[in-house]
């Protein structure tokens, strides 16, 4: 009787699961979980023997939505619970504790979204526990590891945060450990482990940190799988991993290791995968790996690996995928590079700096797909054996220093999809052979010699090909129509070849084209009417058009308003265009850039380019446009260049172009305007350029232009303004070139030109100006060029500074002028001479001024003698020794520095900031080093010096800038740095001689997240920075990021969360609570990081010219997410075409902006902290480097 009740027990247990199912799709429960039958004959059950009791309930892959029911913990001889991919949710009901016989609980890949419950340590058979792919939040209960039989613990792909238990590591039954994809944080434990059957530990894709103890590799025997990339671990790799002697799989990417990769892994023969990719490991690649005879996967990408590739690695006859791409490696690849390598699929050493020629024998490794040299310095031809590679998929070659042509034997891999050589020295012609490989999908061979024409019946032999580059060769001829075959074609690049003859009016046919660019050809239409653009419309997906410099002659066609909602971009500049501008041409509206200059376009500009609300750049210079500038053009509120200069344009200057705030450029040079100059246009405060020259204004210039505190070039020459320079003037402290040449300007030079530190031009000849040329004008050091000819000034010509190096010609036309003999003017009187009555007044004056200032010298002296006697003996609170540990701080006195920096030489000079300059120096050892001097006469000096002492002194960290010294005084302050020698990250950003390609910005930014979170987390008291932006993240040789600039630092105390203060940060940057109210706290410093993020990667200062009104960098970013075009924000050159990884890298860039979002939520507890922005950013980071090519 007991037996059938215990029966009872079981089915009632099933028959609550039943009844908790919310959904079965396929019904498997309800048509088979039926009273009438036996339990041990329902679906996923099996019972035991002899007693018939449920033991085993086995229902994964069903499909199933549902929670749990406390009934079955009334399963008293259940040993197996299974319920994998289903879809159940809720809570785990404590009274599962009860199931004493539980061996094997998977509830893998389901939707629990709870913590962990403690009562797992209750099960005391248990063996396995498998809770991979779910929600589970909170801590890993400690309790876990008091489960002694345990064979198997998986936690993956949960979001579990915290430390790891300790007591994980006394399982000594334990063989699979796997906590991959959470958010644990903590160091890796260093207790001796017990653990002699353990053979995986996988913990990657966390945010766990600190070194590898080198003790625990003396306990795991058996440890085959170690998978710990995607942490924030540093420090060396430990030698003592050579004691793993089953070891199979080693993956410490996408970390922090530094030093050299260890000899001794040579030692682990079984090894069959290595990956130590995405570190900062340096010094030469041991020759040891040579000895792992079953190495397959040997993946060392993105590190600092210097020296050759040693030929051992060339003998690992197993390998199959070699990845070097991204190091430092120099030397040549050895004629018998395949000779040993007969299974080598992938070959990736790009971005290094190898030299030599490409090896003749790499078709011996017959079973290569990818071979990636790209990026170094290759010499000689490509080798013509290279035809022999008949598995190869793609092949890049480019940007190297090749000669020769492409040999005819690439026809011969009839596999080939991507073809990559460009900017290369490649001459002659393409292989015919080459337009015959069917399979091929990329052709690249921009940036060459290269000459020839295109077959007639191109679609024949390349009919899946999507991205053809050709720009910048030679190539002449006709486009063939045939090319217009080729369905899958989307990107077209032609540009600045010698291509003639018509436009093929079938581009039409390419329903995918995104990209067309036949720029600088000697192209012309078939029609007058442009028949090939209206052709175009029909192309739906068609992005950007790319025309200028060709001969096309021709009025453009009213259908151009008939291209789809995708262009973006209409280019086409010197172009023989004429007619007028259709109206319709406002109908496009997304359009973000219109060129139309340098042609010979009539009319007016038409009202309806008002309705273009995306545009950014308007380009209609150099035509014969006539009529007046339409009000209609300021309602482009996102307008940032705007050139309509040397037209016919007449009328007024719009008053409202002053409310378009996102205008950086304005050019309406060599017009026929007439007006005066609206009081409004002062009003563009973040103008870079203006130019209103050769125009017929009048009025006189008002105060408000020194509102234009950023610009940079103002040319306000050849009209007819009057009145006198205003004082402001001196406010434009970035003016770089101002021209108000021929005008009738009068009164004095105003004094406060001397302020206009950036001045390098400056033209204010045929003027009326008068009075004396004013001696600050000596401290404009970078002055070059200077005309104050023909006006009225007199007096003595400065002799300092940039006046040493003017000639005559500066100063022609301007009588009163006195001053050196090679100026051609008049000496200045020294002699006697009828006293003036303003020199009466000075010989009155000057002398009770001369006694008055010695009487404030002598106090100063006085007052400044008794604080050096109350000093004497005494200890200055931010003493050098106080700030290093003497085994690193070095004494460095004011001589020494000067001598280091010859005498703080402007040649030396690295940038300035509010508070100080920085110089670049170097110690007589030959240590370079970075000098802060303080400008001690500013307010806020002395208090900026002592928040970087304070806070830089007592923090240690691999990504913030170290203090090597201080050098203090009572007149003199300044901190000696490390050198940082890429400068800063907005250098980097913005410079034309640099270029950051996805990975290093990612980096960089994973570099200064770290940085952050252990100032908001790992120090003893939070440290709010206060200034984060990319001019503060420097760059070491390494292009390693460092947080720089502790100047306004807060040290937050035990129990503060946020602090007020009255020293902001920077605009753009500031969390809105910050600007708005003063309140700093760790959360505005995630919000700022969160806008340099969004700067990384668009290319955009959130200052920039575009985000005016209610658009900034945040909503636009915002938008582009919303919308799926995230191409239209991110920085073009990340998401190149040409790339075939370029949904890896839309993807990432995808995720790097989400992140950002959410960095910059406008409530500040909302914003996620630190430690997650940084564990985020080294997952989008691995899976990148999963997914892309280089």
């Amino acid at each position: 009787m007991a037996a059938v009740t215990n029966v009872t027990t079981d089915q009632f247990a099933l028959l609550a699961l039943k009844e908790h199912i919310k959904h079965d799709p396929s019904n498997l429960l309800a048509n088979n979980w039926s009273t009438t039958s036996s339990v041990c004959s329902w679906i996923g059950v099996a019972c035991g023997v002899r007693n018939r009791r449920v033991t085993a309930l086995n229902i994964s892959y069903f499909g199933l939505t549902g929670t749990i029911p406390p009934q079955l913990g009334n399963l008293s001889f259940l040993a197996e619970l299974a319920i994998r991919n289903n879809s159940f949710f809720g809570s785990l009901p404590e009274e599962l504790s009860h199931l004493r016989r539980l061996k094997y609980f998977d509830f893998r890949f389901n939707n629990f979204h709870i913590e962990i419950p403690s009562w797992f340590v209750s099960l005391p058979r248990l063996q396995h526990l498998l809770l991979k792919h779910n929600s589970f939040v909170g801590k890993i209960p400690e309790t876990i590891g008091y489960l002694s039989l345990l064979q198997e613990l998986d936690l993956s792909d949960n979001q579990l945060s915290g430390t790891i238990p300790s007591s994980i590591f006394n399982i000594s039954s334990l063989e699979i450990l796997d906590f991959s994809g959470n958010q644990l944080s903590g160091s890796f434990p260093s207790i001796a482990f017990n653990m002699p059957s353990l053979f995986v530990i996988d913990l990657s894709d966390n945010g766990l940190s600190g070194g590898l103890p080198s003790n625990i590799f003396n306990y795991l025997p058996s440890l085959k799988f170690l998978f710990l990339s995607g942490n924030m671990l540093d420090g060396e790799i430990p030698s003592t991993l050579s004691k793993c002697q089953q070891m199979e799989s080693l993956s410490l990417s996408l970390n922090n290791f530094t030093g050299a990769i260890p000899r001794e892994i040579g030692n682990l023969t079984e090894l069959e995968s290595m990956y130590l990719g995405h570190n900062k490991l340096e010094g030469k690649i041991p020759e040891e790996l040579g000895n792992l005879p079953k190495l397959e996967l040997l993946l060392l990408p993105n590190n600092v690996l210097t020296g050759s590739i040693p030929s051992q690695i060339f003998n690992i006859s197993s390998l199959t995928n070699l990845d070097l791409t991204y190091n430092r490696l120099v030397g040549s690849l050895p004629d018998n590079t395949c000779q040993n390598l007969p299974v080598l699929e992938g070959l990736f050493i790009s971005y290094n700096q190898l030299t030599g020629p490409i090896p003749t024998n790499l078709w011996k490794c017959r079973e290569l797909h990818v071979v990636s040299l790209a990026f170094n310095k290759f010499q000689g031809g490509i080798p013509r054996d290279i035809g022999n590679l008949t598995s190869v998929r793609k092949l890049f070659l480019g940007n190297n220093s090749l000669i020769g042509e492409i040999p005819n034997e690439i026809g011969n891999l009839r596999n080939l999809e991507v073809l990559g050589v460009q900017s290369s020295n490649l001459a002659g012609l393409i292989p015919a052979s080459i337009f015959n490989i069917s399979t091929l999908k990329e052709l690249a061979v921009t940036d060459n010699d290269l000459l020839g024409s295109l077959p007639s019946s191109i679609d024949l032999g390349l009919p899946n090909l999507e991205r053809l580059f050709l720009g910048e060769n030679n190539f002449s001829g006709t486009i063939p129509s045939s090319l217009t075959n080729i369905s899958e074609l989307s990107v077209i690049d032609f540009g600045f070849n010698s291509f003639s003859g018509f436009i093929p009016t079938t581009f039409g046919n390419l329903r995918s084209l995104k990209l067309l660019s036949l720029a600088g050809n000697v192209l012309t239409s078939p029609t007058p009417d442009l028949s090939f653009l209206s052709s175009l419309t029909s192309c739906r997906n068609l992005e950007i058009i790319y025309l200028s410099e060709n001969p096309i002659n021709g009025i453009l066609p009213s259908s151009i308003g008939n291209f789809s909602i995708s262009m973006k971009s209409l280019s086409m500049e010197s172009c023989n265009i004429s007619g007028a501008i259709p109206k319709e041409l406002g109908n496009i509206n997304n359009l973000t850039v219109i060129r139309l200059g340098n042609n010979e376009l009539t009319g007016t500009i038409p009202v309806t380019l008002g309705r273009l609300q995306k545009l950014q750049g308007l380009y209609l210079q150099n035509n014969k446009l006539e009529g007046s500038i339409p009000e209609d053009l300021c309602h482009l509120y996102r307008l940032a260049n705007l050139y309509l200069g040397d037209n016919k344009l007449s009328g007024r200057l719009p008053a409202c172009l002053g409310n378009l705030t996102s205008l950086r450029d304005l050019s309406l040079g060599s017009n026929a305007l007439t007006s005066i100059i609206p009081s409004t246009l002062w009003n563009l405060k973040d103008i870079l350029r203006l130019n209103l020259s050769s125009n017929s204004l009048n009025g006189s210039l008002l105060p408000d232009i020194g509102n234009l505190k950023v610009v940079i070039e103002m040319d306000l020459s050849l009209n007819a303004l009057s009145g006198v320079i205003p004082v402001t003037v001196g406010a434009l402290q970035s003016v770089q070139l101002l021209s108000l040449r021929y005008n009738r300007l009068q009164g004095p030079i105003p004094e406060s030109f001397g302020g206009l530190k950036s001045l390098n031009f400056v033209d204010m000849s045929n003027n009326n100006l008068s009075g004396t040329i004013p001696k600050s004008m000596e401290a404009l050091s970078y002055l070059k060029y200077l005309n104050l000819s023909f006006n009225q000034l007199e007096g003595e010509i400065p002799t300092r500074g940039p006046f040493i190096t003017f000639s005559a010609e500066s100063f022609l036309g301007n009588q009163a002028l006195c001053g050196s003999p090679k100026l051609q003017v008049s000496p200045c009187k020294t002699g006697s001479h009828p006293r003036s009555r303003t020199t009466v007044v000075l010989l009155i004056v000057l002398p009770l001024v001369i006694a008055l200032a010695m009487i404030v010298v002598l106090t100063a002296k006085l007052v400044r003698r008794r604080r050096r006697r109350r000093q004497r003996g005494s200890t200055r609170p931010y003493d050098d020794a106080n700030m290093y540990p003497q085994a690193t701080w070095r004494r460095i006195s004011y001589q020494d520095l000067l001598r280091a920096t010859d005498g703080f030489s402007e040649n030396n000079l690295l940038g300035m900031g509010s508070f100080g300059s920085v110089y670049k120096g170097a110690l007589p050892d030959g240590m370079e080093i970075a000098a802060k001097v303080f400008h001690m006469e500013f307010d806020g000096s002395l208090e900026s010096f002592h928040a970087e002492c304070k806070v830089m002194g007592s923090i240690r960290h691999r990504n913030l800038v170290k203090i090597i010294s201080s050098c203090s005084n009572n007149d003199f302050k300044a901190l000696v740095l490390e050198y940082m020698s890429n400068g800063s990250l907005e250098k980097c950003l913005y410079s034309d001689n640099y270029f950051l390609d996805i990975l290093q910005r990612l980096n960089i930014m994973i570099d200064a997240a770290s940085a952050l979170e252990y100032l908001h987390f790992g120090y003893s008291t939070p440290i709010v920075h206060c200034d984060i932006k990319p001019s503060n993240v420097l760059l070491n040789e390494s292009m390693i990021g460092h947080l720089s600039d502790f100047g306004i630092a807060k040290i937050l105390g035990k129990e503060e969360s946020m602090r007020q203060t009255k020293t902001l940060g920077t605009i753009g940057y500031m969390a809105p609570e910050y600007g708005r109210e003063g309140k700093v706290s760790r959360k505005c410093e995630v919000y700022s990081y969160g806008i340099m993020l969004m700067e990384t990667f668009t290319k955009k200062k959130p200052t920039d010219e575009i985000f005016a009104g209610e658009m900034s960098l945040k909503r636009w970013v915002g938008d582009s997410l919303l919308s799926c075009s995230i191409t239209e924000v991110a920085d073009a050159n990340l998401l190149n075409c040409e790339e075939n990884d370029l949904s890896a890298r839309e993807q990432c860039v995808s995720s790097i902006f989400s992140l950002a979002m959410d960095c910059t939520v406008d409530l500040p507890e909302k914003r996620i902290s630190m430690k997650d922005v940084a564990n985020r950013l080294v997952r989008i980071r691995e899976t990148l480097s999963a997914n892309i090519d280089v």
